[in-house]
């Protein structure tokens, strides 16, 4: 297969040929077949607890293994309008955390009006952040505005050495994200005695699933402190997902039976139960309700009767809802489990 199979020319065209190809992988069963043989077929929301909101697909920076395919040319960014139903439909509820994610999110024009909104209603803010957009000529306020309003920066480093993060998201990249972790530092945001929480993601470079993430946080948190003098809260640990560009790199490579064999092979039930999908609503840019952001990108909103956007948004319906699934979720089920907040066991 080459790359013409997933080109971007045509979204709706990618999310088809993408799901074509997972359904049609030799290399495990059916993922819905493995849920039911560990007795968790078909999967239920438990309640909902984070409100993710994906404000569009423009990023300044271009990363090999982005599932969301974004980039400086995406013109798929969340209205005001939009931003503005999604505040409403949250001021109706008592869900807890907003998690902001793109894209680099900062660079919707609404991105600052949905922080100090929800921090208005007294929800906890996320905000998934590359780091190198902190130093963007636009943005220089922009580390002062998140800790003005005590925004938890989740921020997105895949190694504490150079080669391997620029490898992954473009040379010169891990210098600026050095930079900008140092910036946060200074404004308190990862120090001890400080109420400003600096979370770093790691996720794996290359076809295999990321090691145990109590590790790995202890080697980031000594090199980093030892040659940057950076400090942060914890590391999470996210599994690369195949889907999107890491799906294109799969295939590329001739690597994408074996990966999908290594997911199936490392299938946790434990872990299964505990997928953020289960306490997670996802509101994509155009305001499409989907169970988590991985489904987005494949172009699966929620369904089996469930309210697919969010002007019908209805709490009660999306709070039991039955979750949309499919071989791709194989990456959040194996081994200790993979979400936006890392493992799950």
């Amino acid at each position: 297969m080459g790359l013409s199979l997933l080109a971007r020319s045509s979204p709706l065209a990618s999310t088809a040929e993408q799901l074509r190809i997972l359904a049609g992988t030799e290399a495990c069963v059916p993922f819905e077949q493995r849920m039911g043989t560990a007795g968790l077929d078909p999967l239920h929301a438990t309640g909902i607890t984070v409100f993710q909101i994906n404000v569009g697909k423009l990023c300044n920076q271009t990363c090999r293994h982005c599932h969301v395919d974004a980039g400086p040319d995406r013109q798929e960014i969340m209205t005001r309008e939009m931003a503005e139903l999604c505040m409403q439909t949250l001021a109706q509820t008592d869900i807890p955390t907003v998690d902001i994610t793109g894209g680099a999110p900062e660079l919707n024009p609404n991105f600052r009006w949905l922080v100090e909104q929800a921090r208005g209603l007294g929800r906890h803010v996320m905000d998934r952040c590359n780091l190198s957009v902190l130093l963007l000529p636009s943005q220089t306020d922009l580390a002062e505005f998140l800790a003005k309003h005590q925004v938890e920066v989740i921020a997105s480093l895949p190694y504490y050495r150079p080669s391997q993060t620029d490898a992954q998201r473009g040379d010169g990249v891990f210098e600026k994200s050095v930079r900008a972790l140092q910036l946060l530092n200074r404004l308190g945001y990862g120090v001890e005695g400080c109420d400003l929480t600096l979370n770093l993601v790691h996720n794996p470079v290359g076809a295999f699933l990321p090691p145990k993430q109590e590790a790995i946080e202890a080697q980031f948190r000594k090199e980093l402190a030892r040659q940057h003098g950076v400090v942060f809260n914890h590391l999470y640990t996210i599994t690369n997902m195949p889907i999107s560009r890491f799906l294109e790199f799969l295939v590329e490579s001739g690597n994408y039976e074996g990966y999908m064999e290594r997911l199936a092979n490392a299938f946790n039930p434990t872990a299964a139960t505990g997928v953020m999908c289960r306490y997670t609503i996802s509101v994509g840019w155009d305001g499409t309700l989907y169970d988590c952001d991985f489904n987005q990108m494949l172009d699966l909103p929620v369904s089996h009767g469930a309210p697919r956007h969010i002007r019908d948004f209805g709490q009660t319906r999306l709070h039991t809802r039955r979750i949309v699934t499919g071989n791709h979720c194989y990456g959040c089920t194996a081994g200790a489990g993979s979400s936006c907040g890392g493992t799950v066991t």
